[in-house]
């Protein structure tokens, strides 16, 4: 699916008319008009300038918003298929949302809000949980083979 119709379809699913989504992204009407009808290729700034508008990450717009339905609603509404995408990190996110829906869900919250301070915060946060998740956690499997010191108790 082209990049025009999965923004119009993003844009629908938000609920913005074109003159909304335009005027939140510091466009023409007539310009988000064309590339809505696939009659102008969007640059990766003007990608980007629309999915800030949307509160959306810019690599969702190449996936339909129908397919994060599973981060949005409850977990009764969506059907256990995840549908395919072109980007595979999404398509990890989105079944691993099935596994721990309230993480994703608070993640999602905060990009959602777009608030710069908290998704700083966030991102601070989540490298040092990765850095510590990587992290062996017995303190004698990081020494030397051939080196062995029992542990203290």
């Amino acid at each position: 699916m082209a990049v025009a119709q999965l923004l119009q379809a993003w844009r629908i699913s938000r609920g913005y008319s074109v003159d909304d989504l335009a005027a939140q992204s510091h466009l023409q009407p007539h310009l988000l008009e064309e590339i809505e009808a696939g009659e102008v290729d969007p640059s990766a700034s003007l990608l980007e300038a629309l999915a800030d508008a949307l509160k959306i990450p810019p690599a969702w717009l190449f996936s339909h918003p129908t397919s994060f339905h599973i981060l949005f609603n409850d977990p009764e509404e969506h059907t256990d298929s995840i549908p395919p995408s072109p980007d595979p990190v999404i398509e990890r996110i989105l079944a691993g949302s099935q596994m721990d829906r309230s993480l994703y869900v608070l993640l999602t919250a905060l990009m959602q809000s777009g608030e710069p301070k908290l998704l700083r915060a966030a991102e601070v946060n989540l490298r040092s949980l990765v850095k510590q998740a990587k992290q062996a956690t017995i303190p004698w499997q990081n020494r030397p083979s051939g080196h062995f010191e029992p542990p203290s108790d």
